[in-house]
């Protein structure tokens, strides 16, 4: 995941001090739904473990929303 993140910074820094080919923009478009499909998979990961207490003391699991 660093190396991800490294080479999407990488190419931002270079887009806004001198612009990207179109071969650089079709990989920084790639490495960004790559990293929020790894962000979103961690997220799930980390709610399916998560559970709530309501007012009664009970504890339920959190549930996706549909």
């Amino acid at each position: 995941m660093e190396k991800l993140l490294k080479r999407i910074n990488e190419l931002a820094k270079k887009s806004r001090e001198q612009g990207l080919s179109d071969n650089e923009k079709a990989e920084q478009a790639a490495l960004r739904q790559e990293y929020l499909k790894k962000f979103r998979q961690g997220m799930e990961n980390t709610l399916s473990n998560v559970y709530i207490m309501d007012a009664q003391g009970n504890k339920r699991k959190v549930e996706k929303k549909k």
